[in-house]
């Protein structure tokens, strides 16, 4: 599966997300696109699954009827050591999701 990690995310986290092609925002070249405009971005790429932090993007998008699946991080920080607990769960998600569902793995 094509993946993209929001551009909050550490970068270093791809290296952690086996089986999967793992791209960044930045890596893109889409870092600063509003959330709407990067996601739409992302499903015409040909992206899969969308990773990201940002608690407020359910209540921003309407994902039903796109091919993309989203997976919030609900980690204490942004940090990469507090992200790489979540990673077995994330990896196991990804796997069972259909398009167009969004999930959170992991928790405050």
């Amino acid at each position: 599966m094509r993946i993209l990690l929001d551009e909050q995310l550490p970068r270093r986290l791809a290296g952690h997300i086996t089986g999967h092609q793992i791209r960044t925002v930045q890596q893109c070249g889409w870092t600063g696109l509003r959330n709407g405009a990067l996601l739409m971005r992302a499903v015409a790429d040909g992206f899969d699954a969308f990773v990201t932090a940002d608690r407020n993007l359910q209540f921003q998008q309407n994902l039903a009827g796109t091919s993309l699946r989203v997976i919030e991080l609900g980690a204490r920080s942004n940090r990469l050591e507090d992200l790489l607990p979540l990673v077995p769960d994330l990896v196991a998600a990804i796997g069972e999701m259909r398009p167009g569902e969004r999930r959170q793995v992991g928790a405050d």
